[in-house]
């Protein structure tokens, strides 16, 4: 039988969805992926996916019965040490952060001092505490920590926080972020050479379509006069392509932009007398 790379995915949830996206970007087809499925197996790239809770993916990599997983950050160091970070995915970003009920006045971390914490990440709270010079008690629950202020179980918490919604809902104030995480892939130790060269694959097709993600096509006309001036403003990967119009004395530009400098390069471009400008995205874009 060819050998495959087993792929542990969250079963369900929105790292669940940004996951077999990517997945599904990178060109592997896994079929239906609906509610309820345990497994898929890739039809034309050597891979299976096993569809597992958040919690469980990280001990399913460090022993081996997944070779590779997409977790939370957070997740992955607070679940087990034994595995390795391959590749950081830039989704489904959050932070870890302490909070307390709104009507408490907060100075400072040390107001956490001799304090009780309920928290699901005892662990990365209790470096982040043993970093700062603050001792408290760490009360571990698995579920529904914001309410532990108000039925007395601690003076704060330290919970997930994505956009602070829940925590207005239950009274609470962010006053410390304790640790900013993302989607991460992990994997075990001594992952067989084989399952290395796929595992490199992978990751070449996932960088491929992330790279696409952030810039884009940019085509524009130009008169000749203004090239050298247009393209310090369009390096491009290397330098952009000049093609000559029909039309005597102007060009046209073709080039690569990042999404992230892409209003001010076209303004700058405008400025310098382009004109006709086509912005397209790229499907997938190989450095």
């Amino acid at each position: 039988m060819t050998n495959k790379i087993r792929i542990a995915v969250q079963k369900s949830g929105r790292l669940s969805e940004a996951s077999l996206a990517l997945i599904k970007e990178c060109g592997i087809d896994f079929g239906g992926t609906g509610t309820g499925r345990l497994k898929a197996e890739a039809s034309n790239f050597p891979a299976e996916i096993l569809f597992l809770r958040d919690d469980d993916i990280p001990g399913y990599v460090a022993d081996g019965v997944a070779d590779i997983g997409i977790v939370g950050e957070n997740v992955a160091i607070e679940k087990s040490p034994n595995t390795n970070i391959v590749y950081r995915l830039g989704f489904s970003k959050c932070r870890l952060s302490l909070a307390i009920p709104k009507g408490e006045i907060y100075t400072n971390l040390t107001d956490f001092e001799g304090k009780d914490i309920a928290t699901s990440y005892p662990k990365l709270l209790q470096n982040y505490l043993k970093e700062n010079n603050v001792s408290a008690k760490i009360h571990e629950i698995s579920g529904s920590v914001e309410i532990a202020p108000s039925i007395g179980l601690a003076y704060g918490i330290c919970d997930i926080v994505s956009s602070g919604s829940t925590l207005l809902s239950n009274g609470l104030k962010e006053v410390e972020v304790v640790f900013r995480s993302e989607a991460v892939m992990i994997s075990a130790d001594n992952l067989p050479a084989e399952k290395q060269k796929i595992l490199e694959k992978l990751l070449f097709r996932i960088r491929a379509v992330q790279s696409a993600q952030k810039n884009k096509y940019i085509l524009l006309n130009a008169p000749n006069s203004q090239i050298d001036e247009i393209v310090q403003i369009l390096p491009g990967i290397k330098s952009p392509t000049i093609l000559p119009l029909a039309v005597d004395g102007w060009s046209s530009l073709h080039s690569v932009i990042n999404e992230d400098d892409f209003w001010d390069i076209i303004e700058n471009l405008k400025n310098a007398g382009a004109e006709g400008i086509l912005v397209i995205p790229i499907e997938k874009m190989i450095g």
